[in-house]
């Protein structure tokens, strides 16, 4: 039988609870960090009356099933506006031909996914190609750098087509070199000739380095020419870092072999290339869950560490103009002895000072820590998704005064007592139980009364994983749980 508890009236919201240690990648935390509400204030950056129908449909339907929503994270995220001046600022530098490489810290519940996703949403808004890459031993081992490239490829998404973008993107940019040449003068007849020289130049450098990245472009708009779509597929799949092309494809395009490590890095060079000719500002690539190197053999994770270290000097170097390289880890893989302190060079390059008051943390440093979650940062969120849902409501006086303040604190303070306390895993199921079980009811049944007709069941198909051990009183650490890296 699911547990039952029933809310009763509250005024005040009492003392926050202390972040959660939880984190879980098939519950995404739609979390208000670092927001600083008062109790009774709300510091919203929107007006919910100036947000789309579509748009307010979208979050409120995927809130309402349990998931992070597609769109809109902007509208969820007002407690990152310290952090906003200064990755603006970086993004516009890498559109303007610049590298940047970011780490966050934070720990589990703390929101690092959400904040990833947030800041690749505003990357997305300036016209950048994104790529969220999860790391694991097995499917995609960071010192494998042509699987993490491989992977890259597969989730390559832009505001125009979801993964995998590759072809689309390379589609693009022969197009933009034909108009390109049209523009420069060149015939119909000498087309074809002008747009093979004008794709020499444009990958002049890529060529000192991935002679054959240049080799299979060329291989593949001869095949698109002659109409031979599986030749096409081919090439574009050995351009894309898959493992498994036919020889004779191979052959016919002029490469040989498979990507290996270091023709990687030459690939991701000659994608931005494409990209920035394509007309993208960037590329904004997310390694999530790096922490994760900390569980592999002691061989594997040396290596994975040696080729983070690699990365951070290449995009420093500037190799990469247009890329900005985010990683996620919890501070045990910043300072613990089986993370980054396991190797001095990479140490060095990601250390930051964190021992002043972390109302003064530099957003501008190659590292950066979120705050956690605390009880009042969830009553602020579920404030701002009743705004948001009381605009499109069909009874909004209802829902203005049946899930007010009070309510809403309630609510969260028993769905995280549900889950052990742990208020860091709670905005998920919080907000699912907020928009179909109250919310939707109020504005639905002219009769229903919250606090007279709810009762917060939480059974156990509502829980992930690790808010099922917290339901259960389970005391695993975080290291202690195996995280879901295919989800």
């Amino acid at each position: 039988m699911p547990d039952s508890l029933y809310i009763p009236k509250s005024t005040r919201i009492g003392n926050p609870m202390q972040p959660g240690l939880f984190d879980s990648l098939d519950s995404l935390l739609l979390t208000r960090c670092d927001t600083g509400r008062v109790s009774g204030q709300h510091n919203h950056e929107f007006a919910s009356s100036s947000v789309s129908a579509a748009r307010r449909r979208d979050v409120i339907d995927a809130l309402r099933r349990g998931a992070v929503p597609d769109n809109g994270l902007d509208l969820l995220a007002t407690g990152l506006g310290r952090f906003e001046a200064a990755l603006d600022a970086e993004l516009d530098a890498v559109a303007s031909g610049a590298s940047t490489f970011k780490a966050v810290r934070g720990e589990y519940g703390s929101g690092k996914t959400f904040f990833s996703r947030w800041l690749g949403d505003r990357a997305k808004r300036r016209k950048f190609a994104l790529a969220e890459i999860q790391i694991s031993e097995t499917e995609t081992p960071l010192h494998k750098l042509e699987t993490v490239y491989r992977r890259l490829t597969e989730r390559l998404t832009t505001t125009s087509f979801p993964p995998s973008a590759l072809r689309p993107v390379i589609d693009s940019w022969f197009y933009a070199l034909e108009e390109d040449s049209l523009a420069a003068g060149a015939s119909e007849e000498e087309l074809p000739a002008a747009v093979e020289q004008l794709l020499a130049q444009r990958l002049t450098e890529v060529s000192l380095r991935a002679p054959s990245f240049a080799s299979a472009l060329r291989s593949y708009r001869v095949a698109l020419t002659a109409g031979d779509a599986p030749a096409a597929s081919a090439v574009l799949a050995w351009l894309g870092g898959q493992p498994h092309v036919a020889a004779a494809s191979r052959r016919a395009a002029g490469v040989r072999g498979n990507l290996d490590h270091f023709g990687a890095l030459g690939f991701l060079q000659g994608l931005l290339t494409v990209l920035r000719d394509a007309g993208h500002a960037g590329l904004f690539v997310v390694l999530d869950e790096v922490e994760t190197l900390q569980r592999m053999r002691s061989d594997a994770r040396d290596k994975a560490l040696n080729a983070l270290r690699q990365l951070i000097d290449e995009v420093h170097s500037g190799r990469f103009p247009g890329l900005y390289l985010l990683i996620t880890g919890t501070q045990a893989f910043y300072e613990g002895p089986q993370g980054v302190q396991r190797l001095a060079p990479l140490a060095q390059r990601l250390a930051t000072d964190f021992t002043t008051d972390p109302r003064f943390d530099n957003p501008r440093a190659v590292q950066v820590r979120l705050r956690g979650f605390t009880l009042e940062s969830l009553v602020d969120l579920g404030s701002t998704i009743r705004d948001l849902y009381e605009v499109g409501a069909t009874s909004p006086e209802r829902i203005r005064s049946l899930a007010d303040d009070a309510y809403i604190a309630d609510l969260a303070r028993a769905v995280s007592g549900k889950l052990g306390g742990k208020v860091g895993v709670a905005p998920r199921l919080f907000l699912k139980k907020l928009v179909s079980d109250v919310l939707d009811r109020i504005d639905q049944f002219d009769d229903f009364d919250p606090r007279r007709d709810y009762r917060l069941t939480v059974a156990k198909d509502d829980l992930s994983d690790i808010e099922r051990n917290l339901a259960a009183g389970h005391g695993e650490s975080a290291d202690d749980i195996e995280l879901d890296l295919n989800g």
